[in-house]
């Protein structure tokens, strides 16, 4: 019913704009001198046209229709993906532009043959203008608001600072990034640019089996930490940078962002102090909260798996992966041991903890009393 009348009104739009027409066409001086202006032949060419533009109209009244339908959800369905950032960002400086070009365009109207032009063709560059820096700045504009809104000592020197975060591709495969976020030692927004989660996507499809589980487990920490409450995830677009190496990418956003990249990639790591770029590493986080052992404390039962690279030497790992080396644990291999530590060595890959059997001792005074059954029962 509802398109019905919606192709009805159309065909009597355009019967309209063929009156309309057919009016104009019959008032130039050129058919004035055929056509009587109140004759039967001005009737008809009028008539004519109205049928003619109005049944056009009503036939093809379905494909405007669906033309229509389509561009709003083309258009609806490009708002929806983009950051309400970018929106922002873009209205004001399309606003600001207008203004603009208004406030130039009306004195300069009055010059005589292009005056009438010049307020549409300030408008048309002033306000792509206004739109393409009001994108490019949106993170400006929005800490603006925050700093209009606040007005606290803190915002006003530390700005945008602290305020956002930048995910790496390794970090998010790494997955530990959801449970710190989780537990609150986070702040701010986590930006994960476009590129990284197309890079993402690249990963997961790859035909080697290793490389697509990475992949297809960072998208799915990505959507758990999406769908987590307290968890502010952001896409965002950075379709200026021209780099194809992603992390060349993530240094400029950074820098244009002024917010520190979170990974655990070494040599991205080392490449971002040199830029000036604020790294937090996992890794050193890892570190940073593994429990501390002193020369001569006891660590409580660990499983002696494989043997070291010294002769006589037992592996073992705590359940934070901190690799334990004992001294003489060759022979423990497959058993479950306490040991002591003898010293602690912090390298650049992790913490490395020396260790020697407590139950040494135990085995030693074993052996003693079972030499003193043998020489009585001799």
């Amino acid at each position: 019913m509802v398109r019905r009348v919606i192709r009805i009104l159309l065909g009597l739009a355009g019967a309209g704009l063929g009156f309309s027409l057919g009016f104009f066409l019959s008032r130039l001086d050129l058919i004035e001198a055929f056509i009587p202006t109140a004759g039967f032949t001005w009737y008809s060419l009028v008539g004519l046209l109205t049928l003619i533009f109005g049944f056009m109209t009503f036939l093809l009244a379905p494909w405007f229709m669906k033309v229509t339908i389509q561009m709003v959800r083309f258009f609806e369905a490009a708002l929806q993906r983009t950051p309400i950032q970018d929106l922002i960002g873009g209205a004001l400086g399309l606003i600001v532009g207008l203004i603009i070009a208004n406030l130039l365009g009306a004195p300069l109207a009055r010059i005589p043959w292009v005056g009438p032009y010049i307020p549409v063709a300030a408008s048309l560059l002033l306000g792509y203008l206004g739109l393409s820096v009001g994108l490019k700045k949106k993170e400006e504009l929005t800490g603006l608001f925050s700093f209009l809104r606040l007005g606290s000592k803190q915002v006003r020197s530390e700005g945008l600072k602290g305020v956002y975060k930048i995910l790496d591709t390794n970090v998010i495969i790494d997955g530990r990034i959801a449970d710190i976020c989780r537990s609150g030692f986070l702040e701010g927004a986590l930006i994960v640019p476009r590129f990284v989660l197309e890079e993402l996507q690249h990963i997961a499809d790859s035909s080697d089996l290793l490389r697509r589980n990475k992949g297809r487990r960072g998208l799915d920490v990505l959507n758990k930490m999406r769908k987590e409450q307290g968890i502010r995830v952001e896409i965002r677009d950075f379709e200026d940078l021209d780099d194809h190496e992603v992390d060349a990418n993530l240094i400029k956003v950074a820098k244009r962002l002024d917010a520190p990249v979170i990974t655990n990639d070494y040599n991205l790591n080392k490449v971002a102090e040199l830029e000036g770029v604020k790294v937090l590493n996992i890794n050193e986080l890892a570190n940073a909260v593994k429990p501390l052992y002193l020369p001569g404390e006891e660590i409580g039962t660990v499983d002696v798996i494989r043997d070291g690279k010294e002769v006589g030497q037992g592996i073992a790992y705590l359940e934070d992966g901190t690799m334990i080396v004992i001294e003489g644990g060759k022979k423990y291999i497959g058993q479950s041991i306490s040991v002591l530590v003898t010293s602690v060595l912090q390298t650049s890959a992790g913490r490395m903890i020396f260790a020697k059997p407590k139950i040494v001792k135990k085995d030693a005074a074993s052996s003693h009393r079972r030499y003193h059954e043998v020489k009585i029962i001799g």
